[in-house]
């Protein structure tokens, strides 16, 4: 059993949940620095919410996540950090994300302006990874968490 699945057993248990090991990923664009760099946002109680393209799970063949849903957040080195739940999931189009969903992101100066700015350079590469090309109205899947645990280290 690997540290993921140790990490989760010990929390399913100490909860006692009856469900398979929720997916486990790092925020970003798989970089080490970015998954550092977001994942402390997260166990620093200032990453909230994140969203993603939604015609993306669809090309990769995934289910988008639901409310309630538990997920475990990585590291750059692929460790874990914490494990999160969903709260709210919602469809919006990039140009219609509130200031507040925005500061949720927990990112940069906290401005929309900030959020829109590097969001349309993160979904213009993601996109690109598809042949697809960035458009402001950008269907994208807003999903807002709570942590419940952070893992020890």
């Amino acid at each position: 059993m690997n540290v993921v699945e140790q990490y989760w057993n010990d929390y399913a248990n100490k909860m006692n949940l009856n469900i398979e090991m929720p997916a486990a990923w790092m925020f970003g664009d798989g970089s080490k620095e970015m998954g550092d760099e977001l994942g402390q946002l997260v166990v620093k109680g200032l990453k909230t919410g994140t969203c993603s393209a939604h015609c993306v799970y669809e090309l990769e063949n995934e289910e988008p996540p639901k409310e309630g849903q538990y997920d475990i957040v990585l590291d750059g080195s692929n460790q874990p950090l914490a494990i999160i739940q969903y709260t709210k999931i919602e469809l919006v189009k990039m140009n219609e994300v509130t200031p507040e969903f925005a500061k949720s992101e927990g990112e940069g100066d906290l401005s929309y302006k900030y959020w829109y700015d590097e969001h349309v350079k993160f979904f213009t590469w993601n996109l690109g990874l598809f042949n697809l090309t960035f458009s402001d109205d950008l269907l994208l899947t807003c999903q807002t968490f709570k942590v419940v645990d952070i893992a020890s280290r």
